[in-house]
């Protein structure tokens, strides 16, 4: 059986250092949660304090209904895999897996049908007899997997468990992760700073920044409609320029430093005023004219990078601003550095913020942290 988890006002310091302020989460049971950010946003820190691994100095954690803020790491009944693997050098592979269920004091026979269980179901029986020394990283992760998966955990947590293998296997693995967390059905929070990692693997993600999070939502959801520009500017490329929002008989236009209007249909109701705005245009809902006479803002070529499936070219505006396109490549020649070309907005992916950037102000964003 899998927990669900709740957390309420949260506050972790290091004497006067405080790192994460005031912070409330709901992780649903059964599903794969990813908390992600960047290096010292307290991402990991909350992670171990739901662990046991971490004090607390206020608020208070939830497995189910069970406050777990004063309970033992180990009757917390939760996996843990680390990102050095963490697995015995001195042991094989088979009394890495089984030392969870040795420490409970199980039966031999239920420690063998277990550990064998769950060595197949890691693709490492074959290995059972080999020091993790003859291993390589992907075969020794798959092994931490099988130890924290044994023991059936009620919660399973990850801190960077990918970090340490290069990056076709991480894709491998992810994989592998990801299916073997459906198949099991076990609650389990994910910690990475690698947003695309997050979105491959994730249910839901928590945005975190300074030890708040920003927004919580599906990654479809983060990547199309983010909360504010951190989100947007963290997860995938964007490029982020100043433009203003003009409303006329309660109908809102986009307006470039250039001049280019665009109608907005999905201004929400209480942001329909002029001011100015933050606009966040990821690179591929930057259209590519090589008509220089055609609408559009004006662009010159300054590079361009052929990736095969996509070409991704980078330019500056009449503006004087910096951008960066992706499109699909055409038979037709790459545009030549030094061309000026125009370009135009797909109106119904832009993403518009308030000028100081904190928050979205177009319909359809869902964010499921707590006070938003």
């Amino acid at each position: 059986m899998s927990d669900r988890i709740s957390i309420r006002h949260a506050l972790k310091k290091y004497g006067n250092n405080v790192i994460i302020p005031d912070l409330s989460l709901d992780i649903r049971e059964g599903e794969f949660f990813t908390l992600l950010g960047p290096s010292g946003c307290g991402k990991t820190t909350l992670l171990r304090m739901i662990a046991g691994f971490n004090s607390i100095e206020g608020g208070d954690f939830y497995f189910n209904d069970t406050r777990i803020n004063d309970l033992d790491p180990a009757k917390r009944n939760i996996g843990m895999v680390f990102q050095n693997y963490a697995i015995f050098p001195h042991m094989t592979v088979r009394k890495n897996v089984e030392f969870g269920l040795q420490n409970r004091k199980l039966p031999k026979e239920k420690v063998k049908e277990q550990t064998e269980k769950f060595m197949k179901l890691m693709h490492v029986d074959e290995y059972a007899d080999r020091l993790p020394e003859r291993l390589s990283g992907g075969q020794q992760q798959r092994v931490a997997l099988a130890r924290a998966l044994c023991i059936e955990p009620d919660v399973l947590l990850f801190d960077e468990p990918l970090s340490n293998l290069d990056a076709k296997l991480r894709v491998e693995m992810r994989t592998v992760i990801k299916n073997i967390q459906h198949s099991v059905g076990i609650t389990t929070v994910y910690v990475t700073h690698d947003q695309e990692e997050a979105m491959a693997v994730s249910d839901r993600i928590a945005v975190m920044n300074a030890g708040v999070i920003q927004h919580v939502g599906t990654p479809k959801n983060i990547y199309q409609r983010p909360a504010n520009l951190f989100v947007s500017t963290f997860i995938g490329r964007s490029n982020v320029m100043k433009a203003k929002l003009d409303v006329q008989n309660g109908q809102c236009e986009l307006v470039t430093p250039s001049g280019y209007r665009a109608a907005m249909h999905n201004v929400q109701e209480k942001y329909r005023a002029p001011q100015d705005v933050i606009m966040s245009v990821r690179p591929e809902e930057l259209l590519l004219s090589r008509d220089a006479d055609a609408p559009g803002i004006g662009a010159t070529v300054d590079d361009c990078v052929f990736l095969g499936l996509m070409t991704h070219y980078f330019v500056h505006l009449e503006s004087g601003e910096e951008a960066e396109i992706i499109q699909e490549s055409s038979i037709d020649s790459i545009i030549e550095k030094g061309t000026r070309i125009r370009l135009t907005i797909n109106t119904d992916k832009v993403n518009l913020f308030t000028a100081d950037g904190s928050a979205n102000i177009l319909t359809g964003v869902q964010n499921d942290c707590a006070g938003a």
